[in-house]
């Protein structure tokens, strides 16, 4: 291995050696801990410590990493003290995530680092979010995204690099190629010869560098930050290297053949480098010696000192508090025809808007009230949306913050978080909510867990045009708000009217947390729904429920279209009935629903969505296990068949319960 001094002094080369002497000793003491069974498991980087050293290094501090579980490197040369570091590893109250995460499964805005979760290629798109924001702001500053070889076959991987690529968003995306993903060979993951090739096809730069050779990261790394920050591009930069035990130490390493251990133990990087340094004359034994007792006097006091940290007890308050980000509360009040606003509109002032431009206006309005708003979906920017929505907002607010995507759902979803982490809002629109399932990840395992996991909000809204009666068939007619409903972390909203759907649209945007936003497609436009809605901004109240209007003969809780349909027959069939509009899904209004049965009596759930696993079914059980005493009937369902949305008219019409809730009402107003 040859190294080559070049400019650098000796103060930089011997904290690149110190750099990856720490973690190497860190990793040390791990292996010694988990065979006496005091750590539960560790993914070992034994060998690979000059990536992280050099890129840590190479990088100014306030420039986002995202490191993987075998980069321990980038988190000790951030300066992270070992005790702390060790109190997350072995799930103790003072780690960085209160013990609800492993190893590096944590993000800490303080130094700078996003952690990983486990579904590889996720937070890559999310490194796209972060420079993002360093570009909007004009920062000059460079996001890192790691990639294993195996990990660079998933599909976030090339959303992520088309992503940045088409924004030239100042993004390293660095490949570890240590020939193996797990246990399976490179050969039974890709054909490409190098993964710097596949630069070529989006239209980027790529390099290749001896991963083992600190100096060359370093090197290479310093000099692509320092252009890239001037001119902002993504680069993929391939580092080669090899695991030098298993993907974790349960795992074993009998699938490698022996002759690559001792192919690349001769490749050692902190051997090969203390060796140079000492031929150079810039590292003597005695330094080593000096480096090494003082890392290893704070490993062994930190291991003391976490081991005498006491485990964790569970507190039910504490847990169920943190999994959404704080929102100021207000007291909720009624403003004319609406119902808990926090945020009154300054004027009495009105106009006559349809559904889709009363969710425009409040679209535009969170645009002029927060300026570090960024819109993304596809074709939202000249276009205005397939539905047009956002038409005029260019001219307006300019392409830096309405942006048109490629078809990248999940990288767009997860550069949303990176805007996030960065301190800004992002919406992101799913041209129709079918669409969402290619972004599942990102939503339910990134945007909902994130404030749970490390107390970043995901101050993230998905705009979710949905539901049926258009024709439009079972891939852009689907109601899938019960996907998200089991998610912790999540919250679900599903306006009815106009003027809920500006105020419900504008909290979302001011809430820290994830935002479901769905829109009736076939309420868009409805002139039928026309009303006065509010010109001035406000905020309706997410979580209540909104009466419709009142009876004592029978609840109909219901959502969405749901709505006008109850409220249409209970018109022309006389009954007496208690509607009430949930308006959001999660959280939802319990206390509504059960002060309207209990004075009812008798409970009928009302929604678009298929039957079995629908949301009616936790309200069902819910009104069962709390109204019970009260009840005069059983509980009732209505919801369409249980099948995929059909294209034909007279098919969907059936599909849908519009009709055959009325004869399932009346057998319970019978009973």
């Amino acid at each position: 291995m040859q190294f080559n001094k070049k400019h650098h002094n000796n103060t930089t080369l011997l904290n690149l050696y110190q750099g990856m002497l720490k973690p190497r000793m860190i990793e040390e003491k791990m292996l010694i801990l988990l065979r006496q069974g005091q750590v539960s498991k560790w993914f070992s980087g034994m060998g690979q410590e000059a990536i992280s050293v050099g890129v840590t290094q190479a990088l100014h501090k306030d420039e986002y990493i995202l490191p993987l579980h075998r980069n321990l490197g980038v988190w000790t040369n951030r300066d992270m003290p070992f005790a702390r570091l060790f109190s997350q590893w072995q799930g103790k109250l003072n780690g960085y995530s209160k013990g609800r995460e492993r190893s590096f499964h944590f993000g800490t805005n303080e130094h700078h680092i996003v952690g990983m979760i486990s579904h590889l290629g996720a937070m890559l798109g999310v490194a796209d979010g972060i420079a993002l924001a360093h570009k909007l702001k004009n920062e000059q500053k460079i996001s890192v995204v790691f990639s294993g070889d195996g990990g660079a076959s998933e599909g976030d991987f090339h959303e992520a690099i088309n992503t940045a690529a088409v924004w030239d968003l100042p993004v390293i995306f660095l490949i570890e190629n240590n020939g193996y993903g797990l246990s399976t060979p490179s050969n039974e993951q890709f054909r490409c010869k190098n993964f710097i090739d596949k630069a070529i096809g989006y239209g980027i730069q790529g390099y290749k560098v001896d991963g083992n050779n600190i100096l060359e990261v370093y090197e290479m790394v310093t000099n692509l930050a320092n252009s890239m920050r001037t001119n902002p591009r993504p680069v993929i930069l391939e580092c080669i290297t090899f695991r030098m035990r298993g993907h974790e130490e349960a795992s074993g390493t009998k699938y490698v053949p022996q002759e690559l251990f001792e192919e690349w133990g001769k490749k050692d990087p902190i051997t090969n480098y203390e060796a140079w340094l000492k031929a150079e004359g810039i590292l003597t034994d005695d330094m080593i010696a000096e480096y090494r007792a003082a890392f290893k006097k704070e490993i062994d006091e930190g291991v003391e000192t976490v081991q005498a940290e006491p485990d964790i007890t569970p507190d039910m308050d504490i847990e169920l508090n943190d999994v959404y980000a704080p929102v100021s509360t207000q007291t909720a009040t009624t403003y004319g025809n609406l119902q808990h606003v926090t945020i009154a509109p300054a004027s009495d002032k009105r106009s006559t808007k349809r559904l889709v431009d009363a969710i425009s206006d409040g679209l535009k309005q969170s645009m002029q009230r927060y300026d570090q708003l960024v819109l993304m979906g596809q074709d939202i920017a000249e276009y205005g949306g397939v539905f047009k929505i956002t038409q005029g907002f260019v001219e307006e607010f300019g392409k830096g913050r309405v942006r048109n995507t490629p078809l990248c759902e999940s990288a767009i979803l997860g550069a949303a978080y990176g805007l996030s982490i960065k301190g800004m809002k992002a919406m992101m629109e799913m041209q129709f909510a079918d669409f969402v399932s290619v972004g599942f990840n990102q939503i339910v395992n990134n945007l909902a867990k994130s404030y749970y996991r490390w107390g970043q909000a995901a101050d993230v809204v998905v705009r979710m045009p949905t539901g049926a009666g258009v024709g439009a068939g079972p891939f852009h007619s689907q109601s899938n708000e019960a996907w998200f409903f089991h998610v912790p972390g999540l919250k679900i909203v599903y306006p009815s009217t106009p003027s809920d759907a500006k105020g419900l649209l504008a909290a979302s945007i001011s809430d820290p947390n994830p935002v479901m936003f769905f829109e009736h497609k076939a309420l868009y436009r409805a002139v039928d729904l026309e009303e006065e809605v509010y010109d001035d901004y406000y905020e309706i109240e997410i979580g209540k429920a909104r009466l419709v209007r009142a009876g004592n003969e029978v609840s109909i809780i219901t959502y969405g279209a749901g709505v006008h349909w109850a409220t249409k027959h209970c018109d022309e069939a006389g009954i007496d009935a208690d509607i009430i509009d949930l308006r959001t899904l999660l959280p939802w209004d319990k206390e509504a629903v059960v002060n309207s049965v209990n004075k009812t009596g008798k409970a009928f759930i009302l929604h678009e969505d298929t039957l079995t696993g629908g949301i009616g079914a936790e309200i069902a059980a819910y009104i069962a296990e709390h109204c019970f005493k009260k009840l005069d009937a059983p509980v009732k369902r209505s919801a369409s068949l249980d099948s995929p949305v059909p294209f034909n008219i007279a098919l969907e019409q059936h599909f849908l319960p519009k009709e055959r809730f009325k004869q399932e009402l009346k057998e319970l107003l019978q009973f």
